[in-house]
């Protein structure tokens, strides 16, 4: 699924921990319309559960999750 997702927008927030990757990935949906795209890169160990309950608390889709040598990638569907 992730090579079909069309990406509007990417933010990298590697080396950043919590609060900070959170904040910067508010922002930058903040700035899109609805339906757009959001791809970030993360490199936080708590990441994966911090972006799912962003998600739930912001009501933007987490639609993927990948993690390959301890990157994360998060797709967000701005709400």
């Amino acid at each position: 699924m992730v090579e079909t997702i069309k990406v509007d927008r990417e933010l990298d927030v590697k080396g950043l921990r919590c609060p900070l990757p959170i904040l910067r990935t508010k922002k930058a949906l903040a700035e899109m319309t609805s339906g757009q795209i959001l791809r970030v890169t993360a490199t936080d160990a708590h990441a994966a559960r911090d972006f799912q309950a962003f998600a739930k608390q912001t009501g933007n889709t987490l639609l993927s999750t990948v993690e390959a040598d301890m990157i994360h990638t998060f797709f967000f569907e701005r709400k």
